[in-house]
């Protein structure tokens, strides 16, 4: 028997959500005339990230998970992902554009962003 789960994330912005899942290959599509992504959908089961008006619910079957990875693993991420997304996104928004995007060997991320004013200095 499956245990059909919801799990309550903090994935507030669709655009940063998708183009997270856009550069980690995860195929997804958006349900017409809702905020929902789906990225997989079954006769019986589905894994999808569904709008509640405040934030991302992504529903699971954990019955149903069959991967090679774990799916802690897959929601990391993802998390990490939108992070990235994220604060280039609202950098952007102040008028700083990245300049580099490294991983260490750590795993970790390297994120370098520039201000450039309008005199081109």
């Amino acid at each position: 028997m499956s245990h059909l789960s919801k799990m309550k994330t903090q994935f507030k912005n669709f655009l940063y959500l998708k183009k997270s899942l856009d550069k980690l290959k995860i195929p997804s599509f958006k349900i017409p005339k809702t905020d929902d992504l789906i990225l997989l959908k079954t006769k019986q089961n589905d894994l999808s990230f569904n709008w509640n008006g405040q934030y991302f619910v992504l529903h699971v079957d954990y019955g149903w998970w069959n991967q090679k990875y774990s799916f802690s693993h897959f929601l990391n991420r993802i998390k990490k992902e939108y992070v990235i997304e994220m604060v280039i996104g609202e950098c952007q928004n102040f008028g700083f554009l990245p300049t580099l995007i490294k991983q260490t060997l750590k795993g970790n991320r390297i994120l370098s962003m520039q201000r450039f004013n309008e005199n081109g200095g």
